[in-house]
C-alpha cells in the first residue's frame, strides 16, 4: 500500500437533455435542500429555481412528498448503478462483491467521494426529517447489497465488516463526526484487504 489504493472513477449520471423539466426540478430541489434544508424546500421555491411554472412543476410532482420521493428514487438508482459498476470492475470469484464494496468506500478520489457524500447526505437527512418512510427505495437497494455480500463466498461476517466500514465513513462524513487522514484511510484499506485474503 505504499503508493495508496488505485483511483476508481464513479459512474456519473447522464446529463439530462436541456428540455428535461423533471430533471431540472429534481436538481433544483436537491440544491435547495443542500443549501437550506428540508424546511426551505417548497414547490414554489423548486419551480423558481428550476425555471418552470408552478403548474409545470405540479405536472411532475403533485406535492412536496412526491418531490422528495423523486429525489430518493433517483439517488437509489444512482446507488444501484454505481454498485453494479463496481462489481463489474472486479474479477469473478469469491470476494468479488466485498472487493467492490472496498473499492467503492475507499478508492474514490477524496473530492469525488466527498461531493457524492454531501449530495446523498442532504437528500437522506431531508427525507428522514420529513418522513423516514420515504427512505424505502434506499433501504431496498441496501438490502440487495447485503444479500450480495452475504452470498459472496467469504467467511461469515467478513463482507459485512467491509460494508459496515464504508457505512461508518459515510456517517462520519455526513454528521461531521471526524475526517480520517489519508494515512488512516490507507491503514483501514490495508486491514480490510487482508480479510479478503482469508477463505473458509
Amino acid at each position: 500500500m505504499s503508493d495508496g489504493p488505485a483511483t476508481v472513477q464513479a459512474t456519473p449520471p447522464q446529463a439530462p437533455a436541456a428540455g428535461d423539466a423533471r430533471t431540472r426540478i429534481l436538481d433544483a430541489a436537491e440544491a435547495i435542500v443542500r443549501a437550506r434544508g428540508v424546511s426551505g424546500l417548497t414547490l414554489e421555491a423548486a419551480a423558481r429555481e428550476a425555471g418552470v411554472s408552478k403548474g409545470g412543476l405540479l405536472y411532475h410532482f403533485a406535492s412536496k412528498e412526491a418531490l422528495l420521493t423523486g429525489l430518493l428514487a433517483r439517488m437509489a438508482e444512482w446507488m444501484r448503478l454505481d454498485f453494479e459498476a463496481a462489481i463489474a470492475a472486479q474479477p469473478e470469484g469469491p470476494g468479488r462483491v466485498a472487493r467492490a464494496m472496498l473499492a467503492w468506500a475507499f478508492e474514490l478520489t477524496p473530492e469525488a467521494s466527498n461531493e457524492r457524500c454531501d449530495r446523498a447526505a442532504a437528500v437522506f437527512l431531508a427525507a428522514f426529517h420529513h418522513d423516514p418512510a420515504l427512505l424505502g427505495p434506499i433501504r431496498a437497494v441496501i438490502a440487495r447489497m447485503r444479500e450480495a455480500v452475504a452470498a459472496d463466498g467469504l467467511p461469515p461476517g467478513h463482507g459485512g465488516i467491509i460494508m459496515a466500514a464504508g457505512d461508518g465513513l459515510f456517517m462520519a462524513r455526513i454528521f461531521g463526526l471526524y475526517t480520517p487522514t489519508g494515512q488512516e484511510r490507507q491503514d483501514m484499506h490495508a486491514a480490510l484487504s487482508r480479510l479478503l485474503e482469508q477463505r473458509p
